[in-house]
């Protein structure tokens, strides 16, 4: 494993050397491939021939003879001819850390549709370069060819039949997002809202999904984890309904070729109501990981808060000091605005962050008088269905409901009600 940090991009809230060499580290781990050997290049300008210098390889291509690596790990973005050229330095396949990424993917992705973004992504990866098979990778795996196999043979695809592959994909994925928007546009007729968990890989989305839906998710202490977008009912305190939205987590330095590919899946996060931001408290570089994760939301066109609500959860504290837990779970208990302390795994703030997901939801909601006839049953079934419900009045006369719903409901109340439905001004948390 060979991290290549780049020298002066320090910034305010970039992780050391030694953090992202641990992450990268972990991707690898990942996929199942054992670390026999790791170390730092620190890069003061790249060559353009094999990214690092001429001394750093030789003594990477010393220690290859030494202890014969099934894949070296080049945590950088490598160009076609660097990376053949690395390969030819130190007789041994070279993953760069697109096509490390690329592999997780490979193997983990489950449904069709996650299977033809990573295929996507990983042709739009290879259309620059072709990947051998390396015979000596005695390891019948999944993925998508980077690692090689036994009984594999050579990928000799050329451009024009990957074009063809890639805009037939790209054909299949428009069919899925057609049905994903019919799906959504189906949702919106009941109507749920819809509340998506995004966050750093490993951060605890899925233990966290699963304790709120009471769910079994794939959750482990395993980089990307989840790659297929899981969605559940939520029930929240006040009896009202939404979708909660497993997505798969971001990582710093995202390959371009998966931001795109993988759009489709990310469309549950920009159609979604709520957006909450789970973030792993008890991280050293907790701070780094949010501002990765909103710059790849940016990236997809979301900015916080400016739309629709934007809910920070600060998970596992279980980890933390019990005065830093403490401090965390006062402030969440403060400004409406504020983060959220949670153990996904204890359901420590569980009941906090429901609370937080109503408030939000609720937020523009009207408060509502309705006055049924004794006979309309089918009208007093239609205002529990549409509406939450806050107080009733049963009388001779008829009954009276008080009750709040969002603005898109109330227009349907005062359609099918008319005279019999009156605006209250007042608080719509009441009751």
């Amino acid at each position: 494993m060979l991290h290549v940090e780049p020298k002066g991009r320090k910034g305010a809230l970039d992780r050391d050397a030694e953090a992202r060499l641990e992450e990268a580290i972990g991707l690898t781990v990942a996929i199942g491939l054992s670390v026999i050997a790791s170390h730092i290049a620190p890069l003061a300008r790249p060559v353009p021939a094999t990214l690092i210098g001429s001394g750093k390889v030789d003594e990477i291509k010393a220690e290859a003879l030494a202890l014969e690596p099934e894949v070296i790990v080049v945590n950088a973005q490598l160009s076609p001819i660097q990376q053949r050229n690395l390969e030819k330095a130190w007789n041994t396949k070279v993953l760069d850390r697109t096509a490390l990424i690329l592999e997780i993917f490979g193997e983990r992705a489950q449904t069709r549709e996650g299977r033809l973004q990573v295929e996507l992504a990983h042709l739009s990866y290879q259309r620059s370069r072709l990947v051998r098979s390396w015979t000596h990778l005695e390891r019948q795996r999944g993925g998508f060819g980077f690692l090689g196999g036994p009984g594999e043979t050579q990928i000799e695809t050329d451009r024009r039949l990957i074009g063809e592959r890639i805009v037939k994909i790209k054909a299949e994925l428009e069919g899925v997002k057609r049905t994903r928007g019919l799906q959504r546009r189906a949702r919106k007729r009941v109507p749920f809202p819809v509340i998506a968990l995004v966050g750093y890989t490993n951060a605890g989305k899925s233990t966290l999904f699963n304790r709120l839906t009471e769910s079994e998710v794939l959750a482990k202490d395993l980089l990307f984890a989840t790659l297929d977008p899981t969605m559940r009912g939520l029930k929240l305190p006040g009896g009202a309904k939404a979708i909660l939205s497993d997505t798969v987590g971001f990582i710093a330095d995202l390959p371009v070729e998966l931001v795109a590919a993988f759009r489709a899946t990310l469309e549950e996060v920009l159609e979604a109501d709520i957006i909450a931001h789970v973030r792993d408290a008890a991280h050293d570089e907790t701070e780094a990981q949010k501002a990765d994760v909103l710059k790849v939301l940016s990236d997809l066109g979301v900015e916080p808060d400016r739309d629709r609500p934007f809910i920070e959860i600060l998970n596992k504290i279980d980890l933390l000091e019990s005065d830093v837990r403490a401090g965390l779970q006062a402030r969440g208990r403060g400004r409406a605005d504020s983060p959220i302390a949670v153990s996904a795994l204890t359901g420590t703030g569980i009941d906090i962050l429901l609370a937080r997901f109503e408030q939000a939801l609720t937020r523009d909601n009207m408060l509502l008088r309705l006055r049924l006839s004794p006979e309309d049953g089918e009208g007093l079934a239609w205002a529990y269905r549409h509406g939450q419900v806050r107080e009733r009045h049963d009388g001779e006369a008829g009954v009276e409901l008080l009750l709040t719903a969002d603005p898109q409901e109330a227009e349907r109340f005062a359609s099918r009600f008319g005279r019999n439905l009156v605006v209250e001004e007042g608080d719509t948390e009441r009751g």
